[in-house]
């Protein structure tokens, strides 16, 4: 028998990879999911299996971080060997909205987890991977970042994953868990969340190209990321649970590029030169070929307390654990853009031809 395996946020892009990766390393997989009205599995249906099948290592079961007798229960059904919590309110921008049940989902979220393994008395046996986030550096102490460098939170979002940071530490310590965080810096995907601005960017690119959208809004052009593939990152999440000893990894590709730039590389992959014009509020950014303005800033999409840049050191992450990102950042974007306007492209089609097409283009 393999090992077992339980994810929170098992329907996000990261609980999605995470689950492949480990079901082809032969694991037995159990995934939470908060109960919904609409369908929220689009990511993992590839994945499931009818129970009455033979071979079945793939379940899912309703929870939510925000209650604890749930998460007690679900543990102690499952009787995990590794728990990898990437449940989260993720979005910064909407944490500035929702900054009481961001803190109740993502700091006291990872407090209920484990508060569990000690109660259940899985201390010696269950390994915990806590989803830390590079949003902890905020307004950077140091470039780059590493896993010494001082956190400087600038959103509820991030002031939670402290929270949560530290608690994982204490829990290390105070009750000799392996328990673990992954500093992860910026990673997306084709199957990211539309409202997260990369994928809001590819997206905008590919309806613009076919006629669909006139034009795309955006915050903070200048914001410098350290953008990686999330296939890449859920594979460092697993080699930190492999190790002998518990420790704390940066998860980065150790450089950085502004909104801007990422525009740009998206246009790029649909035959399109953006030329940028004027400053601040007022810049925008043109079709060089026909003056055309396809790119405006809008600044109801500014955050409060702004994060200018982020850039990761993962020397530690590739000398003890061996990791070594295999996707760059331009192979990120044409894959996104490739995936965006092929979903584009079957949309429009079905809408001409009458059929309706969902929110989860299934």
């Amino acid at each position: 028998m393999g090992k077992t395996a339980l994810i929170t946020g098992i329907t996000g892009q990261d609980g999605a990879y995470l689950a492949e990766f480990l079901l082809d390393k032969g694991y037995q997989v159990h995934g939470v999911k908060r109960r919904s009205s609409l369908f929220n599995t689009a990511r993992v249906d590839h994945l499931y299996k009818d129970p009455h099948e033979e071979k079945v290592n793939f379940f899912m079961h309703y929870g939510d971080l925000t209650d604890s007798t749930n998460l007690i229960r679900i543990i102690q059904e499952v009787q995990p060997d590794e728990i990898y919590n990437l449940a989260a309110q993720s979005h910064v921008k909407v944490s500035f909205e929702t900054p009481e049940y961001t803190a109740n989902a993502d700091a006291i979220g990872t407090l209920r987890l484990l508060e569990a393994i000690r109660i259940l008395g899985l201390t010696g046996r269950t390994r915990f991977y806590q989803a830390s986030t590079s949003e902890l550096y905020g307004k950077v102490q140091e470039i780059p970042q590493t896993e010494k460098t001082p956190f400087y939170p600038r959103s509820p979002y991030a002031a939670a994953k402290l929270y949560s940071y530290w608690i994982t530490v204490n829990y290390r310590e105070a009750y000799n868990i392996f328990a673990c965080n992954g500093i992860l810096f910026n990673h997306e995907s084709p199957i990211r969340g539309e409202t997260f601005v990369t994928r809001k960017i590819t997206r905008a690119v590919s309806r613009i190209k076919l006629g669909l959208q006139e034009k795309l809004y955006l915050g903070n052009l200048n914001a410098k990321r350290d953008w990686g593939h999330a296939v890449d990152y859920v594979k460092a999440m697993w080699l930190i649970l492999q190790q002998e000893q518990p420790e704390d990894y940066v998860i980065a590709i150790g450089d950085t590029h502004s909104v801007r730039e990422f525009v740009e590389l998206a246009f790029a992959e649909v035959g399109i030169t953006i030329e940028w014009r004027g400053k601040g509020l007022e810049e925008k950014g043109l079709d060089k070929a026909t003056g055309r303005v396809l790119v405006e800033v809008d600044p109801c999409y500014f955050r409060p307390t702004e994060v200018d840049i982020l850039i990761g050191d993962p020397t530690k992450a590739k000398n003890k654990l061996g990791w070594i990102p295999e996707i760059s950042f331009n192979q990120l974007v044409k894959e996104m853009m490739t995936e965006d306007l092929l979903e584009t492209k079957r949309d429009l089609l079905c809408k001409r031809e009458g059929f309706k097409v969902n929110q989860y283009h299934e």
